[in-house]
Parts: structure tokens; sequence; C-alpha cells
């Protein structure tokens, strides 16, 4: 039960650093239309949170599966996976972020699943990870401690998202910074760690 919640408690923090809920709604508060009602930011927390959730089952069951038909080795994606972190990790360390000014038409309904959603909550590095986590998932009992951990963040996502409007007013722009570089940094030790692991395992297997 001890090794369930040290699990647990890993993935559920590193799911919250990738995921940067703070951070993505300040940014989805940039595409959103400026003078977006509060009915309508709650349809758009909805359907970002139930877009992402989806996305992540969709990832857990068939993600392996789509490795292997392009042959590609797991630890491969681990380095990959890491690279993308690594340089998401930096861009969020440096308060860079090219999707900030993208401006987009769209009813605010619209914008909730793309670019919102995906690829800016659901991007490759929560792809990668959690491929990487089912992986070294043992048995059935860490498939339910990575599903725990995302849904659990999905949650807290939607209710920031939901209440983003004022949780902007109460940071400020220097508060939601402050945030985003500190996800930034535990985002790259990750990367890190799943880098040399690929490596490592890759090695390994070269040699063997």
């Amino acid at each position: 039960m001890e090794s369930f919640f040290s699990t647990f408690l890993q993935e559920a923090i590193t799911f919250f650093a990738i995921m940067d809920p703070i951070g993505i709604s300040a940014i989805a508060l940039s595409i959103l239309s400026s003078n977006i009602t509060k009915s309508e930011i709650n349809k758009v927390a909805y359907k970002t949170t139930l877009t992402i959730i989806i996305a992540f089952f969709v990832v857990l069951i068939a993600g392996e599966f789509v490795l292997k038909i392009f042959g590609l080795d797991i630890n491969s994606l681990k380095v990959m996976g890491g690279l993308v972190l690594l340089l998401m990790a930096i861009s969020m360390i440096n308060g860079n972020n090219s999707l900030v000014s993208n401006k987009d038409r769209k009813p605010n309904e619209e914008l909730a699943i793309i670019p919102i959603a995906i690829p800016i909550v659901f991007g490759t590095g929560l792809f990668s990870t959690i491929i990487i986590f089912k992986h070294e998932a043992k048995d059935f009992i860490d498939l339910i401690s990575i599903s725990l951990a995302y849904c659990i963040n999905a949650i807290i996502f939607y209710f920031i998202l939901k209440n983003s409007i004022y949780i902007k007013k109460f940071l400020g722009v220097t508060g939601q910074n402050i945030i985003t570089k500190l996800m930034g940094l535990i985002v790259g030790a990750l990367a890190i760690q799943f880098i040399i692991s690929g490596i490592v395992a890759l090695t390994k297997g070269y040699l063997a």
C-alpha cells in the first residue's frame, strides 16, 4: 500500500507539472474572447477537460500498439519524449510560449477542443509520459494508479480553468509566471530522468 501511494504521488505530481493548469489557464484566456462570460468559460472548461480525459484513455489503451505498428522501441520514445519535455521545461522557465499570441476568431466553445485541449494541454509531453508510465506499470493496480493520478489532475485543471478569470486577478502575471517556472523545473528534472533511462537501456540493448 505504501508503494502504491508513493508511485501515485510521483505520477500525480508529474502530471500536474506537465499540465501546468495555472499557466495553461492564462494561455487559454489569451486565446478566448476578452469579453468571455462566466457561463461560456464554464462550458470551455468542461469541454476541454472531457477531451483530455478521453485522449488519456485512448493513449493508455492504444499508445503502445501504435508504437508496435511503427516498430518503435519504448526506450527511443523515452529519449525523444524526454527531449520534448526538456524543451517544454526550458520554455516554461524562460516564460516563452508561442501559443499565447495565437488569436483565433472561432467561437469560444470550438476553441475548447482545438487548440486548448489538443495540443496546448494534451501535447507530446503528456502523450510520451502516459505511454512511459504504462510501460513501467507492473500490474492492473499500477494502471489504476496512473488513471487516478491523471483524472484527479484533470479535475483540478477543470476547476482552475473554470475560475481562471478570478485566479488571474488574484495571482497577477508575476504570480502565474513564478508558478509556471517552478513547474518547469520539475518537468525538466523528469525529462533528464527519461533521457538518461532511455539512453542506458538502448546502450545495453545494442551492446548485448
